[in-house]
């Protein structure tokens, strides 16, 4: 997980590496933060993609279901990384 020197999250970087798995798993260009995981054409597989990426690179667990149960939009599932990541709970 991303943390400052201090032992602080560090929210930008979380941020910007959200967005940047988020754009790449659903090749989604720069304009389209509002747009959500659906209506970019978001599935399964995808789902798993950004879960995965998100763990492998940031270490924070992201359930699938949730993104299904959100469709969340780039600013929705950001605000979900930065929750999960401020409050880690895997089952």
């Amino acid at each position: 997980m991303s943390a400052d020197q201090s032992g602080q999250l560090d929210r930008a970087a979380i941020e910007e590496t959200v967005e940047k798995i988020w754009r790449d798993v659903l090749q989604v260009p720069t304009g389209h933060e509002n747009e959500t995981f659906f209506e970019l054409n978001g599935e399964s597989i995808s789902a798993n993609r950004l879960s995965s990426r998100v763990e492998g690179e940031l270490g924070i667990w992201i359930e699938v279901g949730d993104i299904f149960e959100e469709d969340p939009d780039l600013p929705g599932f950001i605000r979900t990384v930065l929750a999960k990541a401020e409050n880690p709970t895997r089952v």
